[in-house]
């Protein structure tokens, strides 16, 4: 067998290797280099977005960002030493025609990542804020690249995609410092309002929690013949939901104990109830498909109950 020609091309094969050993140990280093400064470009955007926006998760978003940037650029200039043929343009080519097939693949995907890096930036609401989005109430643990986390107020978490909390209205409970809290309350229609007024006004005005400004409303918005319905008004200095809770909770007892010491009149539900004397009938008296029997026990008249609506009526009228 002639192996001259296959060791001629090992021996060209280790001579290539050997004369690119050079170029392959300086793509190397500065492959280095290059990964020496992404990272540094990654901490660089952390520390600036955290500084301009306040916002941990942006910033390692942006910074992942921007070094995977520089890496990709790092990579490019290693191929194009250790390969001189290569051109990059072609390897964007493809890599733009391969984007619209991952494109069509990834759609959620890449629409949720959208979403969350303007969530960051946007800042509509923050790690910690409670918000109300669609059915789901609760706090926001975390707001990663494709969904926000959320824990509810019975300990459950949530984990719902960007896109929703993007598209949907979202009510941000902890948004301001101070809320308004409301209550409607009803007394007698004979009842003096302005004497509830002034004592609901004396009773908030003493309690620790209800800020003074702005000032707590009493207004009537509600009249019927039983009753005024009064609705309560007042600010909190503390919007967060365990808080809501109790200071409410401080508000209407102190309130009950107030105008039942003061004897308010509350409205209190009747009925009306209608006896009509019926003619005494030879086998009892009737009424509503009912015999009263001459013992005095009612029992039910089955033939009377199986008539007509009209011709029962026109029972009774004989």
């Amino acid at each position: 067998m002639n192996f001259s020609r296959a060791l001629a091309t090992l021996q060209g094969m280790v001579d290539s290797i050997i004369g690119g050993l050079p170029n392959f140990v300086l793509a190397l280093v500065l492959f280095g280099l290059f990964y020496v400064v992404a990272k540094r470009v990654r901490l660089f955007v952390i520390k600036l977005t955290k500084k301009q926006h306040k916002a941990k998760n942006l910033g390692i978003i942006l910074g992942k960002l921007a070094q995977s940037g520089v890496i990709l650029m790092g990579l490019l200039v290693v191929l194009s030493m250790l390969f001189p043929s290569f051109n990059p343009g072609d390897l964007i080519q493809l890599l733009g025609i391969g984007s619209v097939a991952i494109g069509f693949a990834f759609h959620d995907l890449f629409q949720n990542f959208l979403a969350g890096i303007l969530l960051l930036v946007t800042a509509p609401f923050k790690i910690g804020d409670q918000i109300v989005v669609q059915q789901f109430e609760g706090t926001v643990e975390d707001i990663a690249m494709r969904a926000t986390t959320i824990k509810t107020y019975d300990g459950r978490r949530i984990v719902m995609p960007n896109t929703e909390l993007f598209t949907n209205p979202v009510t941000v409970n902890t948004a301001f410092a101070s809320c308004c809290l409301e209550y409607q309350l009803e007394i007698s229609i004979e009842e003096d309002v302005e004497r509830v007024k002034t004592l609901i006004l004396a009773t908030l005005s003493g309690l620790d929690g209800v800020l003074s400004q702005p000032p707590a409303e009493v207004l009537m918005v509600g009249l019927t013949t039983a009753g005024v319905t009064l609705r309560l008004s007042w600010w909190i200095g503390k919007a967060g939901h365990p808080e809501v809770l109790h200071l409410q909770d401080t508000v209407l007892t102190a309130l009950k104990a107030q105008l039942v010491a003061h004897h308010v009149i509350f409205p209190t539900p009747s009925q009306h109830i209608l006896l009509q004397h019926l003619p005494e009938r030879d086998r009892g008296y009737q009424a509503d498909g009912f015999v009263l029997n001459p013992t005095g026990r009612l029992v039910e008249n089955e033939a009377l109950n199986e008539m007509p609506p009209v011709l029962r009526s026109s029972h009774h009228d004989n």
